[in-house]
């Protein structure tokens, strides 16, 4: 059996990379290659989708890595009140030797440029930028990183928000210093560390404490480690401060505070355990910030200590409270199937060609260091993720990785993992996750497939990475490429997910399978959808430079969706929505500028967009529909908010017709209808007191509240607060 080399980096590796920004891949697992696999057909038919923009080329760059954000999502949608258009935020090279720099779009509904630059004069390195837009003025905040302050090598992570009125961009407001590195932590234990870095930003937006603000969260993470061995274990730091539109219009500084995660602070400085947070920031609209993802534990031998590695972290008070922490062991037992069914021993063998033993094995989280976390319309938390087969000696199988997303529900504080791509059989109560090698019924029994007359262990596989060759990078490319992202739910509970799949170009470059030929230069586009707030999901979607017309010639990487899902109407019988994607056309597959370079050819690519429109859900005409997002803001943001005990609610109908008011709870129960009744044009302001329709006072928390107007809807959110 082919045997990958053991990836040993020790931390002076990192210095290989350009500026020490590409994390290393500490602590590493040793994978072992996974035999006479085959790509896993469709059991389910994918979505219909058109392209409604067809790939567009934004600018020819030079630097073929990574060119958004690790955890964010630099492509968001402009609220329809301000033109539902898109901005977007890259870094990149105008020439082979340039600096890398931060780049800002901003394009039409129709997906036409409207502006395209560098968000600053400067000439200095900048890089991996994150974006968020203000959902109420619709003016987006850009934050990266760059070492401003060249009286020290420290990088510093800035930001900067555009004014943007009337549909002008790059009104460009003071640029500030959201981590002026170095950075002095003190650690729990005492422990001062005065050399800290935190850079790689991700920006989110939340409810403010102050009346008709908001709230802005800036998490940075520590590229300096303390750790046991030099180890990358990576702390975090949040800038946050409170914003309003006319604040930023006039240019005034805002009030940034920090906070750190005392146990991430801790872990930092741990010099016999090393424990390293692949964990990535979200708010949801009742003031509290969670970061959540998984950990990894081992001792100073690299032995995984065996610690629950599925964690949510929640701060409440809207960033100011304390941390509360959840976990939960994130492993699938399963089991050791016979080789063939005259040879009983089993298929996964160690090294010695010795068969596991089934409690030795079972599916666990792994290289999944590049997600973004969402809140779903019910506050629930999702993150997509990859589980890989593993074993107890340190060891994985990469050609066996699987898509599933954590749902951390905070009601109950519980942490849930649910199925993406493959989906377990519905009628397999047998195996605790989806399994491979045992898809249909009877189930608890291997199935086999015969190859040249023999019978072979039939495990259908997917290979959910932008490109196929595990040596890349000093057999670290699964740890710098892996790559998923999601949307946020619609008013509808509409998301997307989207990661890349080479497994094809993989069967013929690596396992020589000549019916692959056409891919050998490869990399495919998966795309998943859901319509129930993230808890079931699709087939994905399938895109490529050889089944679809429209990429002829592109070698997609790095795609990253917008922010959610745009409503369109109704099309052949299904309820359609569009979303966009911001990737990156590599001219020459693999990176040339993370060091060890994949190839010596710099000869760039380019920052690319594009539109589809999918469809979401079949169409039943004495059915509900959603209606058309409005192309003007009718419902207004009610004030005081939160409030307690009343908030008042204004709006503004288009013309004169029924209009229909409602306060909803976040299950999606009317608690109490307000308006329902003919309205005339123009302004209206409508008073709710805190109660039902039965005069109950309701209790703290979210509430929707939503009005129909003709044709036009809209849905805002607020917060009783007692």
């Amino acid at each position: 059996m082919k045997r990958f080399a053991l990836i040993v980096l020790a931390l002076f590796m990192v210095l290989s990379f350009v500026y020490a920004e590409i994390p290393a891949p500490e602590p590493a697992m040793k994978p072992i290659d996974t035999p006479h696999t085959r790509p896993k057909a469709a059991t389910r038919e994918a979505p219909y989708y058109e392209f409604s923009c067809e790939p567009l080329p934004i600018m020819t760059n030079f630097y073929d890595y990574f060119i958004g954000g690790y955890s964010s999502l630099p492509l968001r949608m402009i609220p329809p009140e301000y033109g539902r258009g898109y901005f977007m935020t890259y870094h990149g090279r105008r020439e082979a030797g340039s600096n890398r720099r931060i780049y800002f779009t901003h394009l039409d509904r129709q997906g036409n440029v409207k502006n395209n630059s560098e968000i600053t004069n400067s000439q200095k390195h900048e890089g991996f930028p994150t974006l968020v837009v203000d959902p109420v003025s619709g003016k987006p905040f850009y934050a990266w990183h760059v070492n401003e302050d060249t009286t020290d090598d420290a990088l510093e992570s800035l930001g900067i928000w555009d004014a943007f009125m009337w549909d002008n961009t790059g009104l460009w407001t003071n640029i500030v210093y959201l981590a002026d590195n170095p950075t002095t932590i003190t650690a729990p234990n005492g422990v001062v560390t005065e050399d800290n870095e935190f850079i790689w930003p991700t920006a989110v937006i939340g409810p403010s404490p102050i009346d008709g603000m908001r709230r802005i969260y800036v998490s940075m993470r520590n590229k300096i480690t303390h750790a046991s061995g030099g180890r990358p274990s990576e702390n975090a730091l949040i800038a946050y401060a409170d914003f309003d539109g006319p604040t930023i219009e006039r240019n005034e500084d805002l009030a940034w505070n920090y906070k750190t995660v005392p146990m991430y602070d801790l872990w930092n400085v741990d010099t016999e355990v090393l424990r390293r947070p692949y964990t990535t920031i979200c708010a949801d609209e009742a003031g509290n910030i969670y970061y959540i993802g998984y950990c990894i534990a081992v001792d100073a031998d690299g032995n995984d200590l065996g610690e629950n590695d599925l964690q949510v972290l929640k701060c409440d008070n809207y960033g100011e409270g304390n941390w509360i922490a959840y976990d939960r062991l994130g492993n699938f037992p399963t089991w050791n199937p016979a080789t063939s069914p005259t040879d009983p021993t089993g298929y996964f063998k160690k090294e010695g060609n010795t068969p596991y033993a089934s409690e030795e094995l079972y599916w666990g989280i792994i290289n999944s260091g590049h997600v973004n976390a969402v809140v779903d319309n019910l506050g629930r938390l999702h993150m997509p993720a990859l589980w890989s087969l593993r074993a107890t000696d340190n060891v994985y199988f990469p050609a066996l990785h699987h898509v599933k997303q954590l749902v951390f529900d905070p009601s109950i504080g519980e942490i849930e993992i649910h199925d993406v791509h493959p989906v377990q059989n519905p009628d397999d109560y047998y195996n605790d996750c989806h399994t491979p090698w045992d898809t249909e019924e009877p189930f608890g029994e291997p199935e086999y497939v015969e190859i040249g007359g023999e019978l072979y262990l039939d495990i259908e596989t997917i290979w959910p990475f932008p490109h196929w060759d595990t040596s890349a990078h000093d057999n670290a490319m699964i740890f710098h490429y892996n790559h998923i992202k999601m949307t946020r739910p619609n008013d509808w509970g509409w998301m997307v997910m989207v990661w890349q799949d080479s497994g094809r170009a993989r069967y013929y470059n690596d396992v020589n399978i000549s019916e692959y030929s056409d891919f050998f230069d490869t990399p495919e586009i998966r795309i998943s959808i859901s319509n129930d707030n993230g808890m079931t999901w699709s087939e994905p979607i399938n895109i490529n430079n050889q089944e679809t017309p429209e990429f002829s010639g592109i070698k997609p990487m790095y795609v990253f969706p917008a922010d959610r899902v745009y409503y369109t109407g109704i099309k052949n019988g299904y309820r359609m929505g569009k979303i966009a994607f911001m990737f990156y056309d590599d001219f020459t597959w693999g990176s040339h500028v993370n060091a060890p370079q994949y190839h010596t050819n710099n000869d760039g690519g380019r920052t690319m967009f594009m539109e589809l429109e999918i469809a979401f859900q079949r169409h039943y005409p004495d059915a509900d529909d959603p209606v058309v997002q409005p192309s003007i803001d009718i419902l207004h943001e009610n004030y005081p908010n939160p409030f307690n005990p009343e908030t008042t609610i204004s709006y503004t109908m288009p013309a004169a017709g029924d209009a229909k008011l409602g306060i909803y709870n976040l299950r999606g129960q009317l608690v109490r209808s307000l308006v329902n009744e003919r309205k005339d044009t123009g302004d209206h302001k409508v008073v709710w007191d805190g109660k039902d329709n039965h005069g109950n006072i309701m209790p703290s928390g979210i509430y929707f509240y939503r009005l129909e107007a003709g044709k036009h809807s809209q849905t805002r959110k607020m917060m009783l607060m007692k």
